[in-house]
């Protein structure tokens, strides 16, 4: 056919084709793929998409309906939020589960429940509403039946329907509040236990309930026009949205239940033209920090327990630590605070509470609900001095002649104008600070000790240097140990062949303070890919290095080991050539643009300790590492861990059991006893693997200067802060994949603080520490790794 007919045919159905694209309907088979292009389905008028949504900054998508002309492309509706869909899912239409979520692999994630006939099509309308229909065009589920978050125009919700919010702006997993209406008639928002799913007690509800059914409502109804109601089954409105209602005709619309708890109906311009925004119509409730009336106290509020809520001009909830208490996760502004201090009678019984404890004060704050002693009459100086005697007192609050006694946890903290009142809040002298003043001494003890590294390795290369003019030195040649090379195993190559090889030594792989290391090929082909390290000759340790290299690495064999090929002792010339491992180093892919998952990290810890555990104690000579770090990690084709550089390394003879060096290693990695004129044993890789285990754990350097608080700056004292205060979600930042394994979570970062412990004998060997990993063996409650602090 000629080529310009071909043209003119497709310019012609070129509509009919947009129109098959675009007009909401698809058939059994059509599918998305969880990728950055992937299409989603649209509605007719091009207002709303249906598709699979990627999680910011992650790799994982949720299915959800989000609008598709305005920039924000705002989600209404959503599935499967606590399970995401790893890259590659793929979400079909099936003639009998209907819509079905399925990862790489096949395994189901979440589906549509048909309960009866088979699907022949799906819609996404211009309601927002997506439905499956049979071959009669009858509706087998709907996603307005199962709300996410939002309730939108057209769209009504029955008894026992539940609307929940998200965990966090960003986090779609289920949050602590719900707007629901309840069997016995009436829509209520109330906070509930995320554990369990236990409902507390509401802070809004619409006073539709009725003991006699018919006159109670059955519906909350979102109609056409923008109003939102509860209607009864007498067939009475109770409406929910007083005063002005916005035009459903010149706008979009929904009801969104926000994480912070606040209900709100907001509106959008349709014409985007300009910079138009969603805006708030109505709230519910009107002020969610004042208006709680909650009868029974249980749970923490709109804020967490010890927090104080404070009404934005939005009129969102902002919530704040009092001051002498911190986030109890650091990355959850509306979460719990706890004491920065510690507070107790048996902490008390010594000195009167005048000289213990000083009192912060707070205009128009209380906590209504944490009372346990009412004292009336009172006068300001004595409801002061009644809680500071008072062990058990943690805050009070004065109102005109009336003391209130409050007890730990405060709950339900608020800032009211109306309160008229003054809060009291008692904090221990000199411990709100201890823990800034505790990490700072650290942070400078850490530059301190680093700086002392230097000037030993200095001082000992200084009485190292008349030795090494005056000896000759003793390397591993050809010539004169063809034995122990044949025992080895080992090829010796010549200069020539390895500047050949590397061709000129052109492609740098990286560098350390020994050499450079490059790639190069052996032959041709892949599989002849080699590393070939080439050692410094400036550097006054790397004819040390060279031998260690050789002796370590030539007489080990295992999969965690990197695999040493051959080496050059030619004139003035040191080389090593090595297996070329594809993924590189452990640093670049912890520290690189692109998050590791989970269960890769933990296998990648495994290895290593592996490797490890075969140096110690199944290798036919002791070997100490020294310098276990990320850099000196490589990974294969396969992500194992292969445990490299052992230019430090020390070997211990049959009736060793430890040796005396100068210091080795890496400044955040070494062990206390390199500084203190210990014994050196095998203890000092057991502690650097275990600040290696919780920079894998939390994907973060252990010593990070970029950081603003001082507190978080050295990996190893944050992460027992974290383990202490029961906050695991902080050290991984609430990845999805880490906090559905808590347990091994919470077994690998108590494995870390054995490992890290100041005291050598308290560390566990390389055999329990791997046995731990496993789950073979219990875990123990670790102490504080550096209990003089």
């Amino acid at each position: 056919m000629d080529y310009n007919l071909l043209c003119l045919l497709f310019l012609f159905l070129l509509p009919c084709l947009v129109t098959a694209q675009n007009n909401g309907t698809l058939s059994v088979g059509q599918f998305i793929t969880a990728a950055d292009n992937s299409e989603p389905w649209v509605s007719p008028s091009g207002d709303f998409a249906f598709g699979l949504h990627k999680l910011d900054n992650k790799d994982f998508f949720l299915p959800a309906i989000w609008y598709h002309k305005i920039p924000s492309q705002t989600i209404v509706w959503y599935a499967s939020g606590d399970s995401p869909a790893p890259r590659g899912s793929k979400i079909q239409l099936t003639a009998d589960r209907g819509l079905v979520l399925e990862d790489p692999d096949g395994k189901e994630i979440w589906k549509t429940e048909i309960s009866m006939g088979e699907a022949t099509s799906g819609v996404l309308d211009d309601n927002r509403n997506f439905w499956i229909a049979n071959t009669n065009s009858e509706k087998l589920w709907q996603s307005f039946d199962l709300p996410s978050d939002t309730l939108l125009p057209t769209q009504t919700m029955q008894r026992n329907g539940v609307v929940s919010c998200r965990r966090r702006e960003k986090d779609f997993s289920r949050g602590r509040f719900q707007f629901r209406l309840l069997a016995d008639g009436n829509a209520v928002l109330n906070t509930i236990d995320l554990v369990s799913g236990f409902a507390y007690d509401a802070y809004f509800w619409s006073n539709t309930f009725d003991t006699n059914r018919s006159n109670a409502g059955y519906q909350v109804v979102f109609n056409e026009s923008g109003s939102l109601y509860v209607l009864r089954e007498n067939k009475q409105i109770v409406t929910l949205t007083q005063g002005t209602v916005v035009s459903a005709k010149e706008n979009y619309l929904r009801a969104t239940l926000n994480f912070d708890g606040v209900f709100i109906l907001y509106s959008h311009p349709k014409n985007t033209s300009g910079n138009a925004v969603w805006s708030v119509s109505h709230t519910w409730p009107e002020n969610i920090c004042v208006n709680n009336d909650i009868r029974k106290g249980l749970g923490s509020g709109t804020c967490g327990h010890n927090s104080i809520c404070t009404l934005s001009d939005a009129k969102r909830p902002i919530c704040n630590c009092p001051k002498g208490f911190s986030l109890l996760d650091p990355g959850d502004s509306y979460g719990n605070c706890k004491p920065d201090y510690i507070q107790g009678c048996e902490e008390d019984e010594m000195k009167p509470g005048e000289d213990l404890y000083y009192i912060e004060e707070l205009q128009n704050t209380d906590w209504p609900t944490s009372d346990y002693e009412q004292l009336q009459p009172s006068s300001r100086d004595g409801c002061v001095s009644s809680c500071l005697k008072d062990c058990l007192c943690s805050a009070a609050v004065f109102r005109t002649d009336t003391c209130w006694k409050k007890k730990l946890p405060l709950s339900y903290g608020k800032t009211d104008s109306s309160e008229n009142g003054t809060a009291f809040i008692k904090i221990r002298k000199g411990q709100a600070n201890r823990k800034d003043k505790k990490n700072v001494f650290i942070l400078v003890g850490s530059v301190l000790l680093g700086s002392s590294l230097i000037v030993n390795l200095i001082l000992v290369g200084a009485s190292c240097l008349g030795f090494i003019v005056v000896n000759k030195r003793k390397l591993i040649r050809p010539k004169q140990d063809d034995q122990a090379v044949s025992h080895l195993n080992l090829r010796c190559f010549t200069y020539k062949e390895l500047a050949d090889a590397t061709r000129g030594f052109k492609e740098e792989l990286g560098r350390g303070a020994f050499g450079i290391v490059y790639k190069g090929i052996i032959g041709t082909g892949s599989s002849n890919l080699v590393a070939v390290k080439k050692l410094d000759r400036m550097f006054r340790d790397s004819d040390k290095e060279f031998k260690a290299e050789v002796n370590v690495i030539g007489q080990t064999h295992h999969k965690n080991l990197v695999r040493l090929l051959g080496f050059c002792d030619e004139g003035q010339n040191r080389l090593l050539v090595y297996e070329y491992l594809s993924n590189g180093t452990l640093a670049s892919f912890l520290f690189g643009d692109s998050k590791p998952n989970w269960n890769m990290r933990t296998e990648i810890a495994m290895g290593i300790a592996r490797g490890l555990l075969y140096l110690h104690e199944e290798c036919c000579t002791q070997i100490i590492h020294c310098d276990i770090k990320p850099q000196n990690i490589l990974l294969d084709d396969f992500y194992t861990a292969r445990i490299s550089d052992f230019g430090l390394a020390k070997l211990l003879t049959l009736d060793q059991s430890h040796t005396s060096t100068a210091i080795r290693g890496t400044r955040g990695y070494v062990a206390p006893e390199w500084f203190r004129n210990m014994p050196v044993t095998v203890k000092v890789d057991v502690y650097s693997f275990g600040v290696l285990l919780l920079e894998i754990i939390c994907i973060r350097r252990c010593v990070d200067n970029k950081i603003s608080t001082t507190d978080k700056a050295i990996l190893t004292d944050w992460a027992y802060d974290c383990y202490r205060e029961s906050c695991l979600g902080a050290l991984v930042e609430n990845e999805l994949e880490a906090m559905n394994d808590m347990n091994k979570l919470l077994r690998y970062v108590m494995v870390a603080m054995w490992c890290i412990q100041e005291d050598p004998s308290l560390r566990p060997t390389m055999r329990k520490v791997t046995q731990m990993l496993e789950g073979i063996v219990e875990v123990p409650l670790p102490p504080c790794p550096c209990p003089c602090l």
